[in-house]
């Protein structure tokens, strides 16, 4: 992906064209291969000739010593071997001297077979002296990677490190540990499950056990960090190493995959500690990547919220689809500019496509719209915070509710081909006024949908973790600061996921979700906050206090999913989405004195039954994972 404002020079990309000049190291190399061809071909012929070397014509053998030389020098070319293309002793250099050395061999044995016997060249010779320059070839490689390999200065302060995996990503790791000087680590063992490992040595690095031998090999290995090289390892996996390593008092670290790597997430190569999210079972993500692009690519798209977290994100998931424009919006200036280096590297906020807005301002908001006439719509801007909105209901309603109607008459007025609404589990069977003023922006967009005809949709998620203002960051700066944690509950569960899988399912939603639907991402398991408690104190090594203040007015032991008597369907297009049709509400009857009463006392909204049944998807088998949900109305 190419960030705006840096634009490559295609033509002069093509245009470069391969360079014959030999380098001053590639010139002594070819010479030493040239040597080693004529003291190939001179062994070769005095073993033909029994050592005999008055039988040798040694005009003719010189003139194959030649002869081969110019070969080397021509085939080595075409190969890129005297160029310095390749490393010393790399795979790369050694694939290409295998192909020189085969032209080589075919001209020394044609001309053997067909001038040998005039010229007095023995036939044989080019079986004994071929295998014999090519162990001399690639011994001098082997030497010079050998020596260059020993002669880098190795920081004793470096930390003696064990690597988890001894795979592929382990042996990369150890290869940059190794060459990269600058590296804080030296990897002095392999920790590996495998039995098949058990032997193995990369790099000259052993796999010295398992995982459960960890307190033995690092008393062997006297290791302070345990690096984990995984693709993707699952969170029991995770927790099985935070287990192992909690009493050793060693430093774990985790390298990111190649592809995380190159999506911007991380630098190559770069190493970080364990974070919570990897200690959370959640099901992999699965994008269906062709209807995303078919709804995005090349439309003019409008985030809402743009500057916080979930909105910030959405706008890097969108901007890989190449929409022709991407308008963000939020009313606040510095989240703005955040974004705006998130996406292009700068934050000079001089981006016209950078819009500075209130959606509780109808009149500005309809001049946003009116001005870039936006194709699609993700409205992620809201309030969240339970607490703050039970004391300020006002700023809920204005916010959530009235914010929400009023991005869906612009998007009305705009014809809007898609709107997808950002929603939280707290709509779901609502008993404060965050989860209240939610439901109501749901049915909001689900009467919109039916006024005109578009797809406008819901999508209903749990918590986000590391998502500004979320409990996981607050819990670990309180951590990091020895402060007593405040939990409402010893039982309490919540679902969690990442900030980029959320966006990405919301994403795709807007490809599958029908007009009117709420569509629900499955995110897993629900987790003890108490369990979170203690993995964030697991990664960080440090001890707080956890004082419970019991359940807050209004708020739910656990949250769920589905609201009681909701018709649940499993979407086709996705495994991990499903929908549920909500009841529309028309905004004539918005009533905040009535809306307030009823969200402060906890009840429900009125007349919220289905208007119709979904068809077009597979019911919903509920399993064990969704125990709290029995009650819910599958049809």
């Amino acid at each position: 992906m190419v960030m705006a404002g840096h634009r490559v020079d295609v033509t002069k990309t093509l245009g470069r064209r391969r360079t014959w000049r030999v380098t001053g190291p590639g010139w002594r190399l070819w010479f030493f291969d040239a040597v080693a061809w004529a003291v190939a071909l001179g062994v070769a012929a005095v073993l033909r000739y029994d050592f005999q070397l008055s039988q040798i014509d040694v005009t003719t053998l010189v003139a194959a010593m030649v002869l081969v030389a110019v070969v080397q020098l021509g085939g080595g070319m075409l190969g890129s071997l005297y160029q310095g293309r390749y490393s010393p002793g790399s795979l790369e250099e050694v694939r290409a001297l295998a192909w020189v050395m085969a032209i080589e061999s075919v001209v020394l044995g044609v001309a053997c077979v067909f001038l040998g016997l005039n010229v007095g060249l023995p036939r044989s010779l080019v079986f004994v002296a071929a295998p014999l320059a090519g162990c001399l070839m690639l011994g001098r490689r082997y030497l010079q990677r050998l020596l260059a390999d020993r002669s880098q200065v190795i920081d004793p302060g470096r930390l003696r490190t064990l690597i988890f995996g001894a795979g592929s990503l382990g042996a990369m790791t150890v290869q940059r540990m190794k060459q990269d000087t600058r590296s804080p680590y030296l990897p002095v063992g392999f920790v590996d499950d495998d039995p098949g490992c058990a032997n193995l040595s990369i790099r000259d690095v052993p796999v010295l056990g398992g995982l459960d031998d960890l307190p033995a090999v690092v008393a062997q290995a006297h290791a302070s960090v345990l690096v984990v090289a995984l693709a993707n390892p699952n969170s029991a996996l995770m927790a099985r190493v935070m287990e192992a390593t909690g009493s050793l008092e060693m430093d774990v670290k985790v390298v990111p995959t190649m592809e995380k790597s190159l999506d911007g997430r991380r630098d190559v190569g770069e190493m970080r500690g364990v974070i919570v999210d990897d200690l959370i079972e959640r099901p992999p993500v699965v994008l269906d990547i062709p209807s995303i692009a078919d709804y995005v690519c090349g439309r003019r798209v409008l985030v809402t919220g743009a500057g916080g977290s979930i909105g910030q994100e959405l706008c890097v998931q969108i901007q890989k689809y190449n929409p022709s424009a991407l308008i963000l919006l939020d009313h606040d200036e510095t989240h703005l500019q955040d974004t705006e280096f998130a996406l292009y590297g700068t934050g000079l906020l001089e981006n016209p496509e950078i819009v500075l807005a209130d959606i509780r301002a109808k009149t500005e908001l309809a001049g946003v719209f009116e001005r870039w006439r936006p194709q699609v719509v993700f409205h992620a801007a809201a309030l969240k915070h339970v607490p703050m909105l039970q004391n300020y209901p006002r700023e809920a309603w204005d916010t959530n509710v009235i914010g929400t109607l009023n991005a869906l008459r612009c998007a009305q007025a705009a014809d809007v081909e898609v709107f997808v609404n950002i929603s939280t589990d707290k709509a779901a069977n609502p008993t404060t006024v965050l989860g209240h003023s939610k439901r109501l922006a749901e049915r909001l967009t689900s009467w919109m949908g039916e006024q005109t005809g578009r797809r406008y949709c819901s999508v209903r998620f749990g918590n986000v973790l590391g998502s500004r203002g979320s409990m996981v960051p607050l819990f670990t700066k309180m951590i990091d600061r020895g402060l007593p944690i405040t939990v409402t509950s010893q039982t309490a569960t919540r679902y969690f996921m990442t900030i980029p899988e959320a966006c990405e399912l919301v994403v795709q939603a807007g490809a599958i979700g029908d007009s009117g639907d709420v569509l629900i991402l499955d995110m897993g398991s629900p987790v003890r906050i108490m369990d979170i408690v203690e993995r964030l104190m697991d990664i960080s090594g440090k001890r707080s206090p956890i004082h419970v203040t019991g359940l807050r007015a209004g708020e739910k032991s656990d949250e769920v999913l589905f609201s009681q008597g909701e018709l649940v369907q499993r979407t086709q297009a996705a495994d991990r989405t499903w929908c549920v049709p909500v009841a529309p509400f028309d905004p004539s009857g918005l009533d905040y004195e009535a809306w307030v009463v009823r969200a402060g006392a906890g009840g429900v909204e009125e007349d919220e039954a289905p208007s119709r049944r979904v068809t077009r998807s597979e019911p919903l088998r509920l399993d064990d994972r969704w125990g709290d949900f029995q009650r819910v109305g599958v049809r």
